[in-house]
């Protein structure tokens, strides 16, 4: 059989490329199984043409790779934006929570517990971290929704993950709880006009008369801390001074001070945790809030400290705030004491000493003396507590009642000029080696009309001065009293418990004349009249001005 001849020459088609290989039917059975949607989106005139000659696995897996970085590149720089979407500045400003927010507190990091650059979220009151994207505020955000925190520091607003700033009036009432301030205009008018505000609960309270958390044993430092918050001219100078380079005990004391005067607070309390801290800290864990300590250990260690903090010498009198308005001169004499035996009467006889040394100290504060309990009872066999009026207290600083200390007998007199403000200690506790006791003597006086001091004075030298030829009149301004209560345990069908300390301390609002007892969280009234029943500890003394033009003779406080 005869070969078939070819229809075209091999040497025509030499020049030509050889005819392509048929495509796989595998890109047509994907095409075939994607969604209609997305076809008619035109996703799949995007996508890459699969490789002519069929790509091996490894070709798969080399792009699979390059998909899941390029998702790992998009988390790894999360969008950020400078300023809100135009038409939503007021996104998520209603998830805040006004309810919860407390700033009292000391600016921790809840997660790692660090003081530096701290948020407090606006939804659920807790403080976070720094707002970059590896911090644990951003983390907050994308965890439980919570997306508006607030910067304890520079009271900026910011909104997470965005990131970026709301400038919006409705946050101006929790920046001004956050870290309130004042004019001087509005602290002149704290003891002028009587003043009512409301919490968010419409709780009505007055600025400066609020309760104090009491976190376990810290009741000592709320009735310190209260009545040096009355002090006017101390008070004037923490609410309008900038701390923001003082020493962290003096900035502590000025946001707790400007937060008991808040008239917009949201709650009707404070606390004193973030001072309580500090306190700590400074004092080596003398005072705390788990151990009660008594409060004028207290204010001799805060004064003296704050002295300090504020530029105050320790050799140079009146250098600080603080002794300028509490610091005083007090004049001592002492003598030595020398006894001989009378051969005739066989008892020893004390001489006067011919040499007398005088002194001049300072003080901070006035220690009075009470006169020992009596041992047996009345005449209707009950026992009794005993009454002294506080001028009786007071002879101790006359000059001439004389005390026996150390084969030494003294005699103190104050001198001019006294100090704006007066702080006497009423001491009611003894302690030896085996017992404490504790001295239960009412101390008499009257809230309602004021204290003079001339008796008490050196009078001075001639040309005049403060008191010379008249009284000087002091009013009572703070009164921290001690109250007694026996914790009961029943054991055995028998009560028993041990006897513990509480505090409250009695203020008196120079706006209305009225007098509020505050202890703990508890503010309520009291009668001025009723002020002495109590076991009074700790008091304060204003100086009275002189009656000047359009003042009456009973004019306000110095300050």
């Amino acid at each position: 059989m005869s070969k078939r001849q070819a229809s075209e020459a091999l040497d025509e088609l030499s020049g030509l490329d050889s005819p392509a290989s048929k495509k796989s039917r595998f890109d047509d059975y994907n095409k075939s199984l994607t969604p209609l949607s997305t076809i008619e989106n035109g996703d799949d005139q995007q996508r890459e043409p699969a490789p002519e000659n069929g790509a091996g696995n490894g070709d798969r897996v080399e792009a699979e790779d390059y998909s899941e970085e390029e998702d790992e590149v998009e988390e790894r720089a999360p969008i950020r934006q400078s300023a809100p979407t135009a038409g939503y500045d007021d996104l998520y400003l209603d998830t805040i929570d006004r309810n919860v927010l407390d700033f009292d507190f000391e600016k921790l990091c809840s997660v790692t517990l660090s003081n530096i650059n701290v948020y407090a979220c606006l939804v659920c009151g807790k403080y976070f971290q720094g707002r970059g994207p590896k911090s644990h505020a951003y983390f907050h955000a994308l965890d439980e929704d919570h997306h508006v925190f607030i910067n304890m520091s520079t009271q900026k607003v910011y909104v997470l993950p965005e990131g970026y700033e709301v400038k919006s009036k409705s946050l101006d009432d929790i920046k001004y709880v956050s870290d309130p301030r004042y004019t001087r205009q509005e602290v002149a008018e704290f003891d002028r006009k009587p003043r009512t505000s409301w919490t968010l609960a419409g709780k009505e309270y007055t600025p400066g008369f609020v309760g104090m958390n009491n976190i376990k044993e810290n009741d000592y430092l709320n009735v310190v801390v209260q009545a040096l918050s009355h002090v006017s001219p101390l008070r004037n100078y923490f609410l309008l001074e900038d701390f923001s380079a003082a020493p962290e005990l003096v900035k502590r004391t000025s946001i707790l001070f400007r937060k008991i005067w808040n008239p917009r607070a949201f709650k009707a309390h404070v606390s004193p945790h973030e001072l309580l801290q500090e306190i700590s800290l400074q004092s080596n864990k003398r005072f705390t809030l788990t151990t009660q300590s008594d409060p004028v250990d207290f204010l001799s260690w805060f004064l003296n400290h704050l002295h300090l903090g504020l530029g105050g010498s320790k050799t140079k009198p009146g250098s600080s705030v603080i002794q300028r308005i509490f610091q005083g001169k007090l004049k001592v004499e002492s003598q030595a004491i020398t006894a001989r035996t009378d051969t005739q009467q066989d008892r020893l006889r004390f001489e006067e000493a011919a040499d007398v040394k005088v002194d001049i100290a300072r003080f901070l504060l006035l220690t009075l003396d009470l006169p020992p309990t009596p041992l047996f009872q009345d005449e209707q066999e009950r026992n009794i507590i005993p009454q002294v009026p506080l001028t009786t207290l007071l002879a101790k600083y006359n000059g001439v009642t004389a005390q026996e200390l150390n084969a030494q007998r003294r005699r103190y007199r104050l001198m001019h000029p006294l100090p704006p403000f007066l702080l006497l200690h009423i001491k009611r506790f003894s302690h030896n080696r085996f017992v404490a006791e504790r001295n239960p003597t009412i101390v008499t006086f009257d809230a309602r009309s004021s204290l003079d001091l001339a008796p008490f004075v050196e009078p001075p030298a001639e040309g005049g001065g403060q008191g010379a030829g008249g009284p000087i009149w002091y009013d009572l301004v703070a009164n921290v009293v001690h109250e007694a209560v026996r914790a009961r345990e029943d054991v055995a069908d028998s009560a028993v418990g041990e006897e513990r300390k509480t505090w409250k301390v009695q203020l008196r609002d120079k706006a209305t004349g009225e007098w509020v007892v505050a202890q703990d969280l508890f503010v309520e009234k009291i009668r001025s009249e009723l002020l002495y029943l109590g076991e009074s500890y700790l008091q304060v003394w204003e100086r009275r001005r002189g009656p000047g033009p359009g003042e009456s003779e009973k004019g306000k406080g110095r300050g």
